[in-house]
């Protein structure tokens, strides 16, 4: 499919919406602080790959189902705020020591990741956000079938995601090298990842 108008202007705003400041914002930047950027890079692309979730729920009409299912919504936003709470619980409780003399094992790559791809796929309010922000740039004298065109905006999200999220997560990542350098510093940041998640799980149930 060729790229025309209408994705140069879905492209760029979804880069200003990336560029919002929200609760993945946040996210991506107090836990690329906290662990560093090669750990927070694996969150975006955990984040991404819900995304990818998302995008095809929209493309296959499962996202319509979830907003007109009042149970499907419940269970879905009852788990991630369950996943939150226990995101609270560890980063509140985590032991605070200098990365350079740390005995713990840092938070695994594969840890980092599906933090991010649960972060994503378990907030019901973004597969309704694609669902009512994707439909609106398919474009019905389009030769190809809306699904296909879903499906590109999807992946032009995702990249405008990367681009943006991916620059944030290298400046956090510096940033928060100075702060583990200090067990107090590393408390801070554990204390405060605590009341972030907290903050999103009240503020997801709430929805």
């Amino acid at each position: 499919m060729l790229l025309t108008e209408v994705h140069a202007t879905f492209f760029l705003a979804a880069v200003l919406l990336a560029l919002t400041p929200g609760p993945d914002n946040v996210f991506v930047l107090l836990h690329s602080a906290q662990h560093g950027a090669r750990s927070g890079l694996l969150v975006v692309l955990g984040l991404c790959t819900g995304l990818l979730g998302h995008t095809a729920a929209v493309a296959l009409g499962l996202a319509a189902l979830l907003a007109s299912t009042g149970w499907a919504w419940l269970l879905i936003k009852s788990a991630g705020c369950a996943y939150l709470l226990r995101l609270a619980w560890l980063s509140w409780h985590a032991p605070a020591a200098r990365t350079d003399t740390a005995d713990t094992p840092a938070l695994s790559a594969r840890s980092s990741y599906w933090r991010g791809v649960w972060m994503n796929l378990s907030n019901p309010k973004v597969a309704v956000f694609f669902l009512a922000f994707l439909p609106q740039f398919v474009q019905t004298e389009s030769l190809q079938p809306a699904w296909q065109q879903i499906l590109l905006l999807g992946g032009l999200f995702i990249l405008a995601t990367l681009l943006v999220f991916g620059g944030l997560v290298l400046g956090a990542g510096r940033w928060g090298e100075r702060w583990l350098s200090s067990e107090r510093g590393q408390a801070w940041l554990n204390r405060l990842a605590g009341l972030l998640f907290s903050a999103l799980a009240v503020r997801l149930w709430l929805v």
